[in-house]
């Protein structure tokens, strides 16, 4: 007889500001759906931008000013960017006036969620309210409605963002993963071993996944 499959332990460190983040997610689970593995996602805080500020910068001038993107490579990005998320079901909805937005909030409330064994479901409902709603998510009101949507207490959700009691807690967090070296995003570790940088691609998780279901046999 054999036993139970193993669950393949993922954890995902990444930014709901970062378009790539969503992809890679959404490829991989395309690739962890197609093989049937058996799996548990584990969340994790990254912030792109931990020096922006409050009300933070359009979308086009940050990527100008921190990346050098001229207007023409935006948009053939912006266009790449859509028509990929389009492929896997996600909705891109850049604007001219879409804004980049600093995300430690963000990662408190997902670090409360995660209580609440909801922060999968907040995490990808997050990625929808800045891509495709074009929210603020600099909003403390914003981003408890998003955790009402979800299911979450919203006044309770709006007391964690006031008194910042989750702060250090997320700083740890983040400092962890900078310390072992991840300074880009997404990137994917599985069963705390194997690193992957970056959206690879439905194939290429697929071909990763077989990989190590042949270890595990």
């Amino acid at each position: 007889m054999t036993g139970p499959p193993q669950v393949l332990r993922i954890d995902i460190v990444s930014d709901v500001v970062c378009p790539w983040c969503i992809i890679g997610y959404r490829q991989l689970a395309k690739a962890l759906e197609a093989a049937g593995t058996a799996h548990e996602i584990h969340w994790h805080p990254f912030e792109l931008n931990p020096s922006m500020p409050p009300e933070g910068q359009n979308l086009r001038e940050h990527l100008a000013d921190k990346y050098g993107v001229t207007p023409a490579q935006s948009e053939e990005n912006r266009l790449r960017i859509t028509e990929i998320g389009a492929e896997l079901g996600f909705a891109f909805r850049f604007a001219d006036d879409m804004r980049m937005h600093n995300t430690y909030n963000v990662h408190q409330l997902l670090h409360w969620a995660n209580q609440h064994g909801r922060t999968h479901q907040l995490k990808q409902a997050l990625f929808a309210a800045h891509f495709t709603e074009r929210q603020n998510l600099s909003d403390p009101a914003v981003l408890a409605d998003v955790a009402a949507g979800i299911g979450l207490d919203k006044d309770e959700a709006l007391s964690v963002l006031a008194d910042q009691r989750f702060a250090t807690e997320v700083r740890q967090a983040e400092n962890d993963w900078l310390s072992q070296g991840i300074s880009a995003v997404p990137a994917i570790v599985f069963n705390q071993r194997y690193l992957v940088s970056g959206a690879q691609g439905v194939d290429n998780y697929a071909n990763i996944l077989e990989q190590l279901a042949e270890q595990q046999d």
